[in-house]
């Protein structure tokens, strides 16, 4: 296995859950949009980096990123780190195996193995205007309404009526207005509240962002999965996807 921990760059999967602009006046990297399945292959045969951050990732017009091409990655000796959104779900299910988890996302996934993925989900505009998100995710929903709860702005019986309405609302159209509108609020309510959100999401993310400098210095034979097999499954997944299967066993050999 070769050691990749003081070489290459460091790659970060963005995309609606922290601006392209905040993220690098944080971390000098090389930003990539949404991982989907075969992405994390891909990037690490174009670019050789020593480790990759996962933020966002896609799960609707493309196949979300697998786990065995994360496990692929580290056992190339590619430290993998997660926070925030997609990352955060992953890192919770491959924490075992090596992956790192950063902030209060991971922490809760890990914690509650059930918890819906559709919580870190957000509906987002297109690549070309930098998938700005059109709404908001549970999780935020949920911080922001415990916050307005423990400053009195809300009940407690008010938190709970518009956490189990946000609950309901698919993540197309859940929003902290829509949620308020469909509970009884006014608009001008409604719009009073809306710079109160809490955006946990993007906290996450600049944790990661800062953390991953030091957490790239570590060794990766130590964290990462001993051995590592391509199942017919993984190759007959990279096949659909138009993605070459002898990429996942030439890649110590183009370093």
């Amino acid at each position: 296995m070769t050691d990749t921990s003081n070489q290459g760059p460091i790659l970060v999967f963005l995309g609606p859950t922290l601006r392209l602009a905040e993220a690098e006046a944080v971390l000098d990297a090389i930003y990539l949009q949404p991982a989907a399945q075969g992405d994390i292959l891909l990037a690490a045969h174009a670019f050789h980096p020593r480790a990759m951050v996962l933020i966002d990732g896609q799960f609707e017009d493309r196949p979300a990123v697998r786990h065995k091409e994360i496990l692929w990655a580290m056992a190339q000796g590619i430290v993998m780190i997660g926070a925030a959104s997609m990352g955060a779900l992953r890192a919770a299910e491959l924490d075992a195996f090596g992956m790192i988890g950063v902030g209060l996302i991971y922490r809760w996934y890990r914690r509650w193995r059930l918890a819906p993925d559709d919580a870190v989900a957000v509906h987002s505009g297109p690549a070309e205007l930098g998938f700005p998100p059109l709404t908001d995710s549970l999780v935020d929903l949920q911080r922001t309404l415990s916050s307005l709860m423990r400053r009195d702005l809300i009940g407690a019986a008010e938190r709970d009526l518009l956490t189990t309405i946000a609950r309901k609302t698919n993540f197309r159209e859940r929003s902290l207005d829509a949620v308020l509108r469909a509970a009884g609020w006014r608009g001008d309510q409604a719009k009073k509240l809306r710079s109160e959100i809490v955006g946990q999401k993007k906290r996450d993310a600049l944790l990661a962002l800062h953390r991953a400098p030091a957490l790239a210095l570590q060794c990766p034979e130590a964290r990462g999965p001993a051995d590592w097999v391509a199942t017919n499954t993984f190759i007959r997944d990279l096949e659909a996807g138009g993605i070459d299967s002898n990429l996942a066993n030439t890649y110590k050999l183009n370093l």
